[in-house]
């Protein structure tokens, strides 16, 4: 059922009931919808792309373009995906979660680990205690060594690659700003509980710490796989959720761990920098299954916002009275990408190095970001 939340314009369903205490801060697009197949991976490029992968040209992620055309701001990389990059979505396609064209070396970098484990550590980034700088210094020269005694692949573009990439896992690695920025245990337990002592509460606390030292763009993937965990996939029968399972389960974890994300960033005075996105792949068949689930729904769901210069309490577009179909003020995810990329402050009709060299547009041409959402 709807219940009233915080601001007057808007109503929200009562399974998220902290959402309603901050609705002040957020706005809606209730009128989300794409083309492309009904599956996630699908859905997955184009939500975190803007387009649909074809002809074998793979689209860079936002986080990438945002590394790309902002650069490193720190020791820290400029995108991190949390905790890991999205697994199976049954389609077996790429999911959109990587540098693409413009290149590997602005892929994320990926946590690959639980953060609300007692014993989290991050496998990839930081050191063992063990291992001190003079260990470390002796592998890069070694390294160095081994680079200039091939000097057929000193000069080429993977070894370009391979240095660029050596060079800024060294820098992660060394940096006390990086492990300072990944050290949760800094947080006090009634904020970390605040979030939730789950996957994803304490992915989000660690995107907060994360944008707070200098990190550009961070994507929390709320669930790995739709297959075998309790997600947002909720066909009715295993391996998916079921209703049951979304509303007691799914939906708490995620309102409690959002809500306290929203208000950490207000009470830290971060929010009016900091665009938050709370995107979907897609919205779910307006009817219930045989199976008691509901299934794919790429022709209308809902996305919101909030930070990041967009106002709250904004609502854009709407769908019919069963939320099958937009019935006011379509919205496509190139749109979305447009309009994160306007809150970046990047010029949505800026091209990037394509393919051959060839210039390749941030957006498809003519595409416009949500201006209402700022105004």
């Amino acid at each position: 059922q709807p219940i009233a939340t915080k601001s007057p314009e808007i109503q929200i369903s009562e399974i998220f009931p902290r959402h309603a205490a901050i609705a002040d801060h957020l706005s809606f697009v209730r009128s989300c919808n794409h083309g492309a197949p009904a599956v996630h991976d699908a859905g997955w490029q184009m939500m975190q792309t803007g387009r649909f992968f074809s002809g074998g040209l793979n689209t860079p992620h936002a986080g990438s373009v945002t590394a790309y055309l902002m650069g490193r701001k720190t020791d820290l990389p400029p995108f991190v995906v949390l905790p890991e990059l999205m697994g199976s979505g049954g389609g077996d396609i790429p999911n959109g979660q990587a540098g693409g064209f413009i290149g590997k070396a602005h892929d994320p970098f990926v946590l690959n680990a639980d953060p609300s484990k007692p014993n989290f550590v991050v496998p990839d980034l930081l050191p063992p205690k063990q291992i001190g700088e003079a260990r470390l210094d002796r592998r890069r020269k070694l390294r160095d060594v081994v680079d200039h005694t091939i000097s057929s692949f000193e000069n080429s573009e993977n070894a370009q690659l391979l240095d660029s990439s050596f060079q800024s896992a060294f820098r992660i690695m060394t940096s006390p700003q990086a492990r300072e920025a990944f050290d949760l245990t800094q947080e006090p337990q009634s904020v970390r509980e605040r979030y939730g002592m789950n996957r994803f509460g304490q992915c989000l606390l660690l995107s907060r710490r994360l944008v707070e030292a200098g990190v550009r763009f961070v994507t929390v993937n709320t669930f790995l796989t739709v297959f075998n965990e309790v997600t947002w996939d909720i066909h009715g029968t295993l391996p998916f959720t079921s209703i049951e399972g979304m509303k007691n389960l799914v939906a708490p974890m995620y309102d409690q761990a959002y809500s306290a994300l929203i208000e950490d960033l207000v009470q830290r005075s971060m929010l009016a920098d900091t665009l938050v996105c709370s995107l979907a792949e897609f919205g779910r068949t307006p009817r219930v299954n045989p199976a008691g689930g509901r299934d794919h729904w790429p022709q209308c769901w809902t996305v919101y916002f909030a930070g990041g210069g967009v106002k709250g309490g904004r609502v854009v577009g709407r769908s019919d009275p069963i939320g099958g179909y937009p019935a006011e003020r379509p919205v496509t995810p190139p749109e979305i990408l447009a309009t994160i990329f306007h809150s970046l402050g990047f010029n949505v009709e800026e091209h990037l190095p394509g393919p051959a060299g060839r210039p390749f547009p941030l957006v498809d041409f003519g595409t416009k970001p949500i201006l209402e959402l700022f105004s």
